[in-house]
Formats: C-alpha cells, structure tokens, sequence
C-alpha cells in the first residue's frame, strides 16, 4: 500500500475508507470489516452522525488485540457550528469521547464556513457567521492548540481553494497539513495539487467514485457517472480490473490519498485492492485529458451572500 508521510515521520495509507452517510450498525460493520480486510485509514466527521457506532467497531477491533490503535490512522472534523474560539476544543474532545480514543491522527476544518453555535444546517442567513466576524485563522489557533496539546497529531483543513489556503498559510504558525477536497477525473484541481506540493500540505481525496448514494436533493440534473465513462472502462479492460478500481489507483498515482465509501465487504476489499492497480503513462495521460472542472458538491448549499459566503471554492 502506497502511503502519504508527514513531515514527523508518521505514514497514512493511500487508501482509506469513507464513512459519509453510513450509519448505525451499517458503518460499524463495515469499520470492522475494512479494518480486517487491511485498511488501517478511516475517515469520519462530527456531522456524519457515526462517530459513537465507529467508536465501538475500534474498541471491539482493538480489544481484539490483533489490530493495535497506533496502527490505525483516524480523522474526523469540526463542524461548522464550532469555529469560534472555546467551541473548538470542546468540538474535538466531544469527537474523541465518541470515538472512545485518546487522540485524533488527522483533524480537519470541515468548511471554511461558519454558522452559529448549534446550527447543524442553516436555514437562513441569520444563521451564519461572517468570516469577518470569525476569521479561519481564529479557527485555526485553536487547530493549533489541539495539536500542541495531543488532541491531534495532525492538523488541516477541508474544502479550502487555493485562495484560502495561501490566505490561511500566510498568517498560520503552525501550517495546515491536509486538504481534503472532491477529486476525480473530471475535477482534478491541478492547480490546486500543485500548489499543495509546493507547501508541503497532501491531498485527499473525497467522492472519488463520483458519490452517486448522495441525497436527491444534492444531485445535479444529468449528472455523470464517473464509472461509465469510456475512456476509463477501455483503461479498466486493459489492466484486467475495474472502473472503480481504476479510479481510486488514479489518485494514488497522484501521491494523493482516496477515501472510497463503502458499506459492502466485497466493494470494501475491491476498492482496498485498488492499490495493486498499476497505471501507465498512458493511462494517466488518457486520464488526464477527462479534466471538466465538474463538481458533484457543488457548495452551493452554504451560500449566503449577506453574510459573505458566495462561491465557496472560489471559481
């Protein structure tokens, strides 16, 4: 498994599994089952609603005692209700008590939009803050302070364009460390990977099979399926292997990480053997050529004009 090095030494695998929308019993099987099938990079969030059923899949696995906790590399993230100064901390720690560990390996600034303390969704702009009224960078001490304190043994950010994140950069002491954004063929934000190179902050990738099991409501009209484009089946026949396995290989071979979600034990372990898949240059250059700046999250759910938030990604 191709891995992702921090600058301390520490390693994430490539490959991990994603937990958005799976609950209940459902996500804390499939934990179990990812984890027994050799995964050791999970990927959750406050507002997933997952955290507790996640937490008792770690315990029950490491009590086990065939799997240790310093083997597993765990990140969630601090939802937007929770930026100002004194509600981040809490946020996090809340976090850890649901997930039944003593530390964080990755935590991550969900958005860089905030609401007001105790809105889970806005339904109006009364409910948000203005970035004027609580600066990323306010949030970011606190990133900072959970890190200083063994909350977190790693920092960063999700969701942040490349304006944002030179921003956030400028002012940070201690630098984001991860950007978690949407990737795939037809998004693959080259500016923004190459700016991240340079900084030194790595890559993961989210919906990298294009999330089709979203909420209708989220979905555009006609949107594509990232699985039935051709000139990812014709590479998937040519290395005897999937689309979808395609797809995931592609990031790694990016130096980026990918984080799948699955509930099914035979989808979890085919997109875990998506690490075995060997791209050519050919391949990534066909791949390459997909690029359409085409977003399934669009962020257009948290626009709120009045309060400064329009044009989340910054395009």
């Amino acid at each position: 498994m191709k891995t992702l090095k921090f600058n301390n030494g520490d390693t994430m695998h490539s490959i991990g599994l994603g937990t958005w929308k799976a609950k209940g019993n459902e996500v804390k099987n499939a934990v179990k089952e990812a984890l027994y099938a050799g995964y050791r990079h999970i990927d959750t969030a406050a507002v997933y609603g997952n955290e507790s059923e996640i937490g008792e899949a770690l315990s029950e696995v490491f009590n086990e005692g065939k799997i240790l906790r310093e083997d597993v590399f765990i990140t969630s993230k601090l939802w937007n209700d929770s930026h100002q100064e004194g509600y981040v901390l809490p946020a996090l720690t809340d976090s850890l008590k649901k997930l039944q560990l003593d530390y964080l390996d990755l935590y991550l600034v969900h958005w860089p939009v905030a609401f007001k303390p105790g809105v889970d969704f806005p339904q109006s702009p009364s409910d948000y803050l203005s970035l004027e009224k609580v600066p990323s960078i306010e949030t970011w001490k606190q990133m900072e302070t959970a890190k200083e304190r063994g909350y977190a043994k790693h920092i960063g950010v999700s969701n942040f364009s490349k304006k944002k994140l030179q921003d956030l950069v400028s002012k940070a002491s201690v630098k984001p460390e991860m950007n978690q954004v949407e990737l795939h063929p037809l998004l693959q934000q080259k500016e923004l990977l190459e700016y991240c190179n340079s900084e030194g902050i790595k890559l993961t990738a989210y919906s990298p099979l294009g999330s089709g099991d979203r909420s209708q409501q989220m979905k555009g009209e006609d949107e594509p399926n990232l699985m039935d484009i051709s000139e990812i089946r014709e590479i998937a026949k040519k290395n005897n292997t999937t689309a979808a396995q395609v797809l995931i290989s592609w990031h790694t071979h990016r130096g980026c990480a990918a984080i799948p979600k699955s509930t099914s034990k035979d989808h979890i372990i085919a997109n875990f053997k998506a690490a075995d898949v060997a791209l050519d240059k050919d391949d990534m250059d066909k791949i390459s050529s997909l690029d359409k700046n085409y977003r399934f999250i669009t962020g257009k759910f948290f626009e709120a004009p009045e309060k400064g938030y329009k044009n989340i990604y910054d395009e």
